[in-house]
């Protein structure tokens, strides 16, 4: 009886083990593939590499959907806009900083501000489309994301505008060039994305 035992146990514990092994390929296999999906949707972006690099590890929440992948590239790139903000406002202590450079740093926190504020609603319009709406509702909410997205991308490029001229060159326009370039180009990258789902309506 015990030999019996002891051999059901142990062909139990194969099966356990097999059953494992095989759950485990498949969810490698699952993982790939939603890594695969972002670093495609990726390629139709203008700075493809950066978008990979921003979105690659939330593969597995966006599991090949691509208004998932849309939204998640609005949130990166919404943290990015509030992480310049926070920057550039601190910038207004610069050593040696002109009256000039203040109020281009000034105007750029408040263009920033106005980023924040575009991106987080862009978001949270993309987010309804989850509920389920009317084709012309769909389309209309669709052309709130392009337009509040498109307007956040214009806020930025301004803020680079303030610091125009040679007069403004310097490790100060350097540091903040490199903070707002960065986000520009995940706020491009959001766009590409929301314009890839847009094309599968």
């Amino acid at each position: 009886m015990g030999k019996v035992l002891d051999l059901s146990l142990i062909l139990f514990a194969l099966y356990v083990s097999t059953a494992a092994i095989a759950m485990a390929r498949n969810l490698g296999e699952e993982s790939k593939d939603d890594t695969e999906f972002v670093k495609a949707s990726c390629e139709t972006t203008t700075y493809p590499e950066l978008c990979f690099q921003s979105l690659s590890s939330y593969a597995s929440e966006i599991k090949k959907r691509p208004l998932q992948l849309a939204e998640t590239a609005l949130a990166v790139s919404m943290a990015r806009a509030k992480s310049a903000k926070t920057y550039i406002s601190d910038m207004t202590d610069y050593k040696g900083i002109t009256k000039r450079q203040h109020e281009a740093v000034l105007d750029c926190v408040e263009e920033m501000g106005d980023t924040v504020d575009r991106l987080s609603k862009s978001l949270k319009e993309l987010k309804s489309l989850e509920e389920g709406e009317s084709k012309e509702d769909f389309w209309f909410c669709l052309s709130n994301v392009r337009t509040w997205t498109s307007a956040a991308l214009t806020d930025e490029t301004t803020c680079l505008d303030g610091f125009g001229g040679k007069g403004m060159d310097g490790e100060l326009k350097s540091l903040v060039r490199a903070h707002i370039v960065r986000v520009a180009q995940d706020t491009s990258n959001a766009l590409a994305l929301i314009n890839v789902y847009a094309s599968k309506h």
